[in-house]
């Protein structure tokens, strides 16, 4: 039987603004290019996301444009001012807070698609990526021992020595790499993300007070009178 009853009303699709289709071709290209490198093919692409490259292309003009926005949608808007605000929060110790940070900073880059496009940016030698590098090392390095040195009584140093610089190092890359081993080369890790970045922590806060002299905590409150000749103080 025939119902007589009137088709409900559809409601209208939406079109999407230019704005909302750009950020989704961007998305989709840094999931594309995580995969594929950054020798895929705006052809390729196009047909990942749908669209003729002619579309693509009143978007993005060349290919190198929506590379550069792949970097920026991965580098740049992940990067969370309040991080630097935390690491300079002294009513917290240290500890705390380099466990906060730490924590709050591999939520937001430990993931598949990051880690990939940061190995292929490093592989084609863009700017980018040297600019991030140096990013993680004045904001977030260089904050660990100016607050480390004022936790433990030192006198201040800006910038750190060579040698602190590469400590820290030890530490980021520590907890980086924990991320590779998970999502790039597809390992078990048998120890969850928190604890292995506790351990961490009290492994290079113990380690500085072992070579500062100090008599340092997980807590990190260490007073220490005065730093070995060969850090490099002076």
């Amino acid at each position: 039987m025939t119902s007589l009853e009137p088709a409900a009303a559809q409601p209208p699709r939406k079109r999407r603004t230019a704005e909302a289709r750009r950020e989704e071709f961007i998305r989709k290209a840094t999931e594309f290019f995580a995969e594929e490198g950054f020798g895929g093919g705006t052809r390729e692409l196009a047909a990942k996301l749908g669209v003729t490259q002619p579309l693509l292309y009143r978007y993005f003009p060349n290919k190198e444009e929506l590379v550069q926005a792949v970097y920026r949608h991965v580098f740049l808007d992940r990067w969370k001012p309040e991080w630097e605000t935390l690491l300079d929060d002294r009513a917290l110790p240290l500890r705390r807070r380099l466990q906060s940070f730490y924590e709050a900073y591999t939520d937001a880059i430990f993931e598949r698609a990051w880690l990939r496009i940061y190995f292929y940016a490093g592989l084609k030698g863009v700017e980018i990526n040297r600019w991030y590098i140096s990013l993680v090392e004045t904001r977030v390095l260089n904050r660990i021992f100016a607050e480390f040195r004022h936790e433990a009584g030192l006198p201040p140093r800006d910038p750190p020595s060579p040698a602190e610089v590469e400590l820290a190092w030890v530490l980021h890359g520590g907890v980086f790499y924990y991320g590779v081993r998970k999502f790039i080369y597809e390992l078990p890790v048998e120890q969850d993300k928190s604890g292995m970045i506790a351990d961490a922590l009290d492994v290079f806060l113990a380690g500085l007070a072992a070579v500062y002299g100090a008599k340092a905590g997980p807590t990190g409150a260490a007073r220490v009178p005065s730093p070995r000749s060969s850090w490099g103080e002076g």
